[in-house]
C-alpha cells in the first residue's frame, strides 16, 4: 500500500526507512481500530432503522425519539474527559476493552425496552458505555503518527463511518425484515441483539491485539521503536511555545473553544446524516424497509470516495482549516437544500452524497487541526474536552429537529437551523485558529 512515497511537488522526502516503519505501524494499528469504529458506529446508530418499526411497537413519538436519540450524549459527554484521563494511566489496552464490552452488553440490552422512559435509560447507558472510545483512539493515534501524516491516517479510520453506513444500512433492513417475529422477538429486538455481540468480542480481543504506545511495541524493533518516537518528539519541542503544560493551562485557551466550536456544529452534520436520513429516504417515497437500508449504503459509499481525496489533498499541501471549512459549507448547503427535495429520492439521495461528503471529511480532516496545535502533555485531555463539547451538538440537534417536525410536520425549520449553525461554527474556528497556530512540518529523513 504505498500511502507513504515521495512527493517532491510538496517538499517531502521519506527515507526507505522510515516508509517501511510507518507502514508497518500503520498495518498493526489502523485496521484493528478500524473495525472497532465500525462496530462503534453501527451500534449507535443502528436506532435510526431500528426506529423504522419500534416506533409503532412502542407508540413513540417523532420528539420522544429525537429525544432518544440525543439523550445518549449526556453520558458521553459527562464522561469522555474522565474516560481519556484515565487512559493516559491505564493505557489502551484496558480501556478500549473496558468501552467495547461494556458497550456492546448496553447496546444488547436494549431489545428489552418496551416504552419511551425505558429507551432514555438505556440511550444513557449507552453514552456512558461508549464515552472515551472516539477521543482516546484519536489519541492514540498521535502516540504514533506525526501531524503530517495524521490527516490521511484519520481518513483510513473514519473511512469506518462510511462502511458501517454501507454495510449497517442494507444488514440492518434485511434482520429487520426476514427475522421479524422469529422467536417471539420483533425485527428491532433482533437488531440490537445481533449487532451487539461482536463488539463484546472484538472488545476482548483489544487487550491483546492492541499496545499502549511505541515503548510498549514488541513488534517494532528497538531501532524502529526509537525512529517513531525521535519523530515525535521533534514535534513535542516546536510546540513548546503554546505553553500547553498540562490540561489545565489548554482548558483556559479560548483557542481550544474556536476549535470545538466547530466539532460542535459538525455534531448538528452528523444527526442529520446518521439518524435521519433512513426517515428522508423513506418519506421521499420509499417504503419498503430492505429498500431504505440499501438506499441508505450510497451517501456513505460516496462520501468514502470524497474523504480520501480531500484528506490526501489536505496531507500534500498541509493545509487543515479550509479544506474542512469548505467541506462543512458545503454539506450545510445541502441540509438547507434537502426539504425542497422532499418526495424526490433521487435528488434526496444526491444531496446526502454530498452531505456525506463534507461530513466524512469534515470528522477526518478536523483533529488534524487542534492536535497540530496542542502540546503532547495537554493533548488527552484537551482532546476529550473539544470532542465532550462537540458532542453537547450531537445532543442539541436531534431533539431541535424532532420537536420541529413534530410542530410543524416537516423537516424545513429543524435543517435551516442546522445548516446556519454550521456556517457559523465552522467561521468561529476559522477565524479563531488561524493557520500560523499550527505547527507541523513535512516529514524529512
Amino acid at each position: 500500500m504505498q500511502w507513504i512515497e515521495k512527493e517532491k511537488a510538496a517538499g517531502m522526502a521519506v527515507s526507505a526507512e522510515m516508509g517501511t516503519v510507518y507502514r508497518k505501524v500503520l498495518w498493526r494499528t489502523v485496521p484493528f481500530l478500524f473495525l472497532c469504529y465500525v462496530l462503534n458506529y453501527m451500534d449507535r446508530v443502528n436506532i435510526s432503522f431500528a426506529a423504522l418499526q419500534f416506533r409503532q411497537d412502542l407508540h413513540i413519538s417523532v420528539a420522544s425519539y429525537g429525544f432518544g436519540i440525543g439523550i445518549f450524549f449526556i453520558g458521553y459527554v459527562l464522561f469522555e474527559v474522565p474516560s481519556n484521563l484515565l487512559m493516559q494511566r491505564i493505557g489502551a489496552r484496558r480501556t478500549m476493552m473496558r468501552i467495547m464490552v461494556l458497550w456492546g452488553l448496553v447496546s444488547i440490552s436494549t431489545l428489552f425496552v418496551r416504552d419511551a422512559t425505558q429507551l432514555y435509560i438505556v440511550r444513557v447507558l449507552l453514552g456512558i458505555a461508549e464515552a472515551g472510545f472516539f477521543p482516546g483512539v484519536v489519541f492514540y493515534l498521535t502516540l504514533w503518527f506525526p501531524s503530517a501524516l495524521r490527516a490521511r491516517i484519520m481518513s483510513m479510520f473514519i473511512l469506518a463511518i462510511a462502511v458501517s453506513g454501507i454495510v449497517g444500512g442494507p444488514v440492518s433492513g434485511l434482520v429487520m425484515t426476514k427475522l421479524s417475529g422469529f422467536a417471539g422477538l420483533h425485527g428491532w429486538q433482533w437488531l440490537f441483539l445481533i449487532e451487539g455481540i461482536p463488539p463484546v468480542i472484538v472488545g476482548i480481543a483489544a487487550f491483546f491485539c492492541l499496545s499502549d504506545g511505541p515503548e510498549q511495541a514488541d513488534w517494532l524493533t528497538e531501532a524502529e521503536k526509537r525512529l517513531v518516537i525521535e519523530n515525535l518528539a521533534i514535534e513535542t519541542t516546536a510546540r513548546q511555545s503554546t505553553k500547553h503544560s498540562s490540561f489545565l493551562r489548554a482548558a483556559g485557551d479560548p483557542r481550544l473553544y474556536a476549535a470545538a466550536a466547530a466539532w460542535f456544529v459538525l455534531a448538528w452534520c452528523g444527526s442529520v446524516m446518521n439518524y435521519w436520513s433512513p426517515t428522508i429516504i423513506r418519506n421521499s417515497g420509499i417504503s419498503d424497509t430492505l429498500t431504505v437500508g440499501l438506499l441508505s449504503a450510497v451517501p456513505y459509499a460516496v462520501g468514502a470516495v470524497g474523504m480520501i481525496l480531500i484528506g490526501r489533498h489536505s496531507d500534500l499541501k498541509l493545509e487543515r482549516r479550509w479544506h474542512f471549512g469548505l467541506g462543512v459549507f458545503a454539506a450545510a448547503a445541502a441540509i438547507a437544500l434537502l426539504p425542497s427535495v422532499a418526495h424526490n429520492w433521487l435528488l434526496a439521495l444526491l444531496l446526502l452524497g454530498v452531505l456525506s461528503i463534507g461530513y466524512l471529511s469534515g470528522v477526518a480532516l478536523f483533529w488534524s487541526i487542534p492536535t497540530a496545535y496542542l502540546s503532547k502533555s495537554a493533548s488527552a485531555g484537551a482532546i476529550a474536552l473539544i470532542s465532550s463539547i462537540g458532542q453537547i451538538g450531537g445532543l442539541v440537534a436531534p431533539n431541535i429537529i424532532g420537536w420541529t417536525r413534530q410542530v410543524t410536520g416537516s423537516f424545513d425549520v429543524g435543517f435551516y437551523t442546522v445548516a446556519l449553525g454550521m456556517v457559523i461554527g465552522t467561521t468561529i474556528m476559522l477565524i479563531g485558529l488561524p493557520s500560523r497556530l499550527l505547527r507541523e512540518r513535512y516529514i524529512s529523513q
